[in-house]
């Protein structure tokens, strides 16, 4: 008989999507909060895989992080031994040891979320051992480690019926295949141990254990004698059985007795060999149906908790949006104060526009957040008491900043735009990147691009909130206490850089739909973000 596993889970792992991933990520990320500490998860339990078979290798970064640009290693025992590299963004197969070149292949489709995955193919007894994956960038190194099991059923053994030897019948017995070394064991009807007369378990040539073994059946022996070969690794056996009666033993005609034996045997040989298939038939349509089941469950609690999650949204844009539309009814005139912009800028006859005249000169900075002094202009007015709200439009612009800042506050000089500094703004740079600094960098996931933004202070209660005008949800506020009066801080960036430098101007108020006409674009797109490069982190 044989024994099957009861689970495949540990041979098959299943993976979540990565859309559960993400909606969770986007419920949990809450404004002013950031991950202190980055791990890098692998599995949690040792891997067992068959011999010829595939395994998977899953590790992932917590909380998720865009890795595109980190260095991702898989190693045996030692991160010298590379199994497999991903470096710069594409895969290094001459730097695999010779024993995984071409063995392996690496799912990276949710690799902006820190997620990867390495396949190893075709299993084999050298492959059990230590293995790590390793994640590597300018300013983070983190490696996870687990172990592999390798094991191998072995094939169905090949049973032969030799003759008479010593007064008895002898029996062969061959299999191959086995990993790790099985254990045989030959027993009489009554299921007591019989000695073989012999035995032998060897390696082949890929590391897989073949064994031979033989017995001799006597007189005496009657009804069946069985031969189970059992991977102690697997917890599962073969077993076969065979029926001999005393009458078949030798007498006074061996050949004759021979014959009539080895008719004798083959019968019960067939049918224990039917009686197997079945068994393995049944077994197997059961796992089916067992998997299936599980697969459905899995299935059903998925789309419950994204209907939660997608719920919760839902709640929050309206919140958001109830909360844009009270902040409105504080509509002030603001107006640009040219005597504090920036040489590099422009401000309109107005007063109610500012747009970049070009880059400074020399070489451009490693750093390009880094200037002698701030290329930005503030507002004529200033806030010491109230509430007050303006809306700007800022286009298509790629790199702004928008929010306020004390009117006392300086501003020559390298400068943290945070609010231990004095400022409380809101950013944007290369076009994908939202944030704000309270007072470490958080970054900012917009469901819809803003084109237009809308700056609510309430001076009292030391609040200065961010709303997307383009649908009305809310950004992210700063909570603090103002030391003085404040400004409205606008900065453009000189050079954009971008394909739209459209100027930043303020729209007029309270009349609705009289600012810079909104594009008739189709950009309203989910924006999965993480940071791209923690070094921006001071700005």
């Amino acid at each position: 008989m044989v024994d099957l596993p009861v689970s495949l889970d540990s041979l098959k792992p299943v993976s979540l999507t990565s859309s559960l991933v993400f909606l969770m990520h986007l419920l949990l990320l809450q404004p002013g909060e950031l991950s202190s500490e980055v791990k890098v998860l692998g599995p949690e339990y040792t891997i067992l895989a068959l011999v010829g078979e595939e395994v998977e290798f899953t590790c992932h970064l917590w909380p998720h992080l865009d890795a595109q640009q980190m260095e991702i290693r898989w190693f045996r025992s030692h991160t010298s031994d590379v199994v497999h590299l991903y470096q710069e963004q594409q895969e290094l197969p001459d730097r695999q040891m010779q024993a995984f070149r071409n063995r392996t292949k690496l799912v990276k489709d949710d690799i902006a979320y820190g997620s990867v995955v390495l396949q190893l193919h075709s299993i084999v007894p050298s492959d059990k051992g230590i293995y790590g994956c390793r994640f590597l960038s300018d300013n983070f190194s983190g490696e996870a480690l687990w172990e592999l099991e390798v094991a191998g059923l072995g094939s169905d053994p090949h049973l032969s019926l030799e003759g008479f030897k010593e007064g008895g019948i002898q029996l062969r017995l061959r299999s191959s295949g086995w990993y790790p070394k099985p254990k045989v064991q030959w027993r009489d009807h009554q299921g007591q141990c019989l000695p073989p007369e012999f035995e032998a378990i060897v390696w082949d040539a890929q590391g897989l254990f073949s064994l031979e073994t033989s017995v001799v059946v006597r007189e005496g022996a009657l009804s069946n004698v069985s031969l189970s070969i059992q991977n102690l690794l697997l917890s599962q056996k073969k077993e076969f059985v065979v029926q001999i009666a005393d009458v078949f033993l030798p007498g006074a005609s061996p050949w004759k007795s021979a014959f009539v034996a080895t008719l004798a045997a083959l019968p019960p040989l067939l049918l224990v060999l039917a009686a197997l298939a079945l068994r393995f038939l049944q077994k197997q349509r059961r796992c089916q149906e067992k998997l299936k089941k599980q697969a459905e469950k899995r299935q059903e609690k998925l789309t419950a908790e994204l209907e939660k999650l997608q719920t919760e949204l839902d709640w929050r844009r309206d919140e958001g949006q109830a909360e844009w539309r009270a902040a409105q009814k504080y509509a002030v005139d603001v107006t640009l104060d040219p005597a504090s912009a920036h040489p590099s800028l422009e401000v309109s006859e107005d007063g109610k526009s500012v747009s970049s005249r070009g880059a400074p000169p020399g070489p451009a900075p490693r750093h390009p957040q880094r200037f002698s002094e701030q290329t930005c202009v503030l507002s004529l007015e200033r806030f010491s008491a109230g509430r007050h709200y303006w809306e700007v439009h800022v286009g298509r612009r790629s790199r702004w900043f928008l929010g306020a800042c004390l009117a006392a506050v300086p501003r020559a000089g390298p400068v943290r735009l945070s609010p231990g500094a004095g400022y409380w703004v809101l950013g944007l740079w290369n076009g994908c990147e939202y944030f704000v600094l309270a007072p470490h960098r958080v970054a900012l996931t917009l469901r819809v691009p803003p084109r237009r933004l809308g700056v609510f202070l309430d001076f009292e209660a030391g609040k200065l909130s961010f709303f997307n005008v383009s649908d009305g949800s809310h950004i992210f506020t700063f909570h603090d206490t103002f030391s003085g009066a404040l400004c409205a801080y606008f900065r453009p960036r000189a050079p954009d850089g971008g394909e739209h430098p459209d100027p930043l101007t303020i729209c007029p108020l309270p009349v609705r739909g009289t600012c810079v006409p909104e594009e008739n674009d189709s950009d309203t797109w989910v924006q999965p973000y993480e940071p791209a490069d923690p070094a921006l982190d001071w700005w």
